[in-house]
């Protein structure tokens, strides 16, 4: 005698559960420069406190939508060239921030804004470099004259 084998019953349909997602915006970040014209290492950047990896050039960085922190700063023997930019994202919104490191690291701070900005720093660079040429020029016409 056999003995009829149950069927496990069927699967319940669960419809899926979605989660509500956050509202989104994108930053158009722009390291302006390059590893020519700046240094090797490109800059580091934190938004609202979390580190985030960027390249010279633009940088599209999908974020969440609300208040953000931009903090930014270039490191070649030390830190230097540090800026931070406060502002609000609203949902579907690309929000531009352009960055640039001064053109030394003895410069105080790099520039950040919503528009393309200037690099801090040129004058004492030029100071810097006409000072090395003057002192180099009377190397020479002292080591000519005897």
């Amino acid at each position: 005698m056999s003995y009829p084998q149950q069927q496990p019953p069927p699967p319940q349909f669960q419809p899926h559960q979605y989660q509500p997602q956050a509202p989104m915006g994108m930053l158009h970040l722009t390291i302006q420069g390059s590893v020519m014209t700046s240094t090797m290492v490109p800059p580091t950047v934190h938004l609202n406190g979390y580190p985030v990896r960027v390249k010279h050039g633009r940088n599209d960085i999908p974020v969440f939508a609300g208040p953000l922190h931009v903090d930014i700063h270039s490191q070649w023997m030390r830190s230097f060239g540090r800026a931070a930019l406060d502002f609000t994202v609203h949902p579907n919104q690309a929000v531009p921030v352009f960055y640039a490191s001064p053109y030394h690291q003895f410069a105080s701070a790099g520039s950040i804004g919503h528009t393309k900005v200037k690099r801090k720093g040129l004058g004492f660079l030029l100071v810097l470099i006409t000072a090395i040429l003057a002192a180099s020029a009377l190397m020479i016409f002292f080591a000519a004259l005897g």
